[in-house]
C-alpha cells in the first residue's frame, strides 16, 4: 500500500488541474495542508521528444513531496518509456495515469476519457506503464463515456488486475465535463468492489463535504480541485473539521489580499519564460478567483483584468480596502433584497 494511503491517515489530494496547479501552486497548497500533490498532465509523447516546455511540467520540489507525475498517451510502451525518463529525471513519488481529461484535444488523439470506451486499450497502457517503472502507478479516471456508459466499476477492476495501486474517481462521466453533479454513488461502488485505495473527486467544498463522503463510502482519501482554485484553505478547513468536527473562519480579506500578492511573487520569482508583465497577466483569472467570497469582488475582477504588475496590484488591493465598508454595506442590501425577493 501507498504510504499516504495507510489505513490510519485520510489524505487530502490536491487536484491536477491544466494551467493551474503549476509548482507554486502546489506549494501554496502543500503549505495549507494538502497531503498529496499531482502535477498538471504531462504528455507522453512531449517527454519523450524531450520538449523543454513539458518537463517544465514535472518540475516540484522536495517540499512537495509525497507527489506524482501524471501522464497522458495512448500507447502503453512509450508512455512507459516516458515514465522512466520522468523518475530518471525527477524521481516522483508516483506516477498517475491519466483516463479521465475530457478536454477534446487530448480526447481526439485517444488520450484522457477516451481510453474509458476501449477498455483492451486501457489495460494495455495501464500493464504496460506499471511493468515499466519501479514506483507506483496510480490512475485517475471518470465514472464513464456518458450516462448510457457507466463502467467505472468494471474499469476499476482492470486497472488492478493490471498492477495499479490506487484509483482516483472523479464522479462525472466524460459527457459532463464539469457541469451537473458528480454522482458519489459510483465512486462508493468502486471503493466496494476493489481492493486497491480509491480516491473519491467531486464536488468537494469544504470540512463537512469530506466527512460526508467519508462517512458515506470506503474511499480512503479525498481529492479536491476546482475548490481550491477560489479557496486554497479548503484544505486547512477540512483538517480542522476532521479533527474536531468545527468550522474553521474563513480566511480574511487580509488574508486573500496577502496570498494573492504572494502568489505573485513567487510565481515571477520561478520563471524563466517571462518577466512580471507576462507573469502577472498570466495570473489575472487566478486572481479573480480568490476574490469569489469578498465583498465587491466584481469590482476586483473587473480592476484584475487590466493588471499588469505587482505595483497596480498594490494600488488596487489599498484602494478596495479603503472603500472596504462601503463594499460590504452594498453587499449587505443586495442580500437583503434577495431574502426579500424569495420572500415574496
Amino acid at each position: 500500500m501507498l504510504p499516504w494511503l495507510h489505513s490510519t491517515q485520510f489524505p487530502l489530494y490536491l487536484a491536477p488541474m491544466a494551467g493551474v496547479t503549476d509548482m507554486t501552486f502546489r506549494g501554496l497548497c502543500k503549505e495549507l495542508g494538502a497531503d498529496v500533490m499531482v502535477t498538471e498532465f504531462v504528455s507522453a509523447e512531449g517527454i519523450l521528444q524531450r520538449d523543454d516546455r513539458t518537463r517544465h511540467y514535472t518540475d516540484f520540489d522536495e517540499g512537495q513531496r509525497p507527489l506524482g507525475v501524471q501522464l497522458f498517451g495512448a500507447d502503453g510502451v512509450r508512455m512507459g518509456e516516458a515514465a522512466r525518463k520522468v523518475i530518471d529525471w525527477k524521481q516522483p513519488d508516483f506516477i498517475d495515469i491519466n483516463f479521465g481529461c475530457p478536454v477534446n484535444k487530448v480526447v481526439s488523439k485517444n488520450g484522457g476519457s477516451s481510453l474509458l470506451k476501449n477498455c483492451p486499450l486501457l489495460a494495455e497502457v495501464a500493464r504496460e506503464v506499471a511493468k515499466a517503472v519501479p514506483i507506483p502507478v496510480t490512475a485517475k479516471m471518470r465514472t464513464g463515456w456518458d450516462a448510457q456508459n457507466i463502467n467505472a466499476v468494471e474499469v476499476a477492476k482492470i486497472l488492478e488486475d493490471c498492477g495499479i495501486q490506487a484509483i482516483t474517481v472523479h464522479g462525472r462521466t466524460r459527457a459532463q465535463g464539469y457541469t451537473g453533479v458528480a454522482d458519489w454513488e459510483v465512486i462508493g461502488q468502486v471503493a466496494d468492489a476493489v481492493k486497491i485505495p480509491v480516491i473519491g473527486n467531486g464536488d468537494i467544498a469544504s470540512g463537512m463535504d469530506v466527512e460526508v463522503r467519508r462517512a458515506q463510502t470506503n474511499v480512503k482519501g479525498i481529492m479536491i480541485g476546482r475548490a481550491a482554485m477560489a479557496n486554497p484553505w479548503v484544505f486547512q478547513e477540512a483538517k480542522q473539521y476532521l479533527s474536531t468536527g468545527t468550522h474553521a473562519a474563513p480566511a480574511t480579506v487580509e488574508q486573500r489580499f496577502a496570498f494573492m500578492r504572494r502568489h505573485c511573487e513567487l510565481a515571477i520569482a520561478r520563471s524563466s519564460r517571462g518577466g512580471e508583465f507576462e507573469i502577472v497577466r498570466s495570473m489575472r483569472s487566478r486572481l479573480m478567483g480568490y476574490t469569489r467570497s469578498l465583498p465587491g469582488g466584481k469590482y476586483l475582477r473587473g480592476r484584475f483584468g487590466q493588471l499588469g504588475s505587482l505595483m497596480e496590484l498594490d494600488d488596487i488591493l489599498a484602494e478596495y480596502q479603503s472603500q472596504s465598508e462601503r463594499y460590504a454595506s452594498r453587499q449587505a442590501a443586495e442580500e437583503d433584497a434577495a431574502v426579500e425577493v424569495e420572500a415574496n
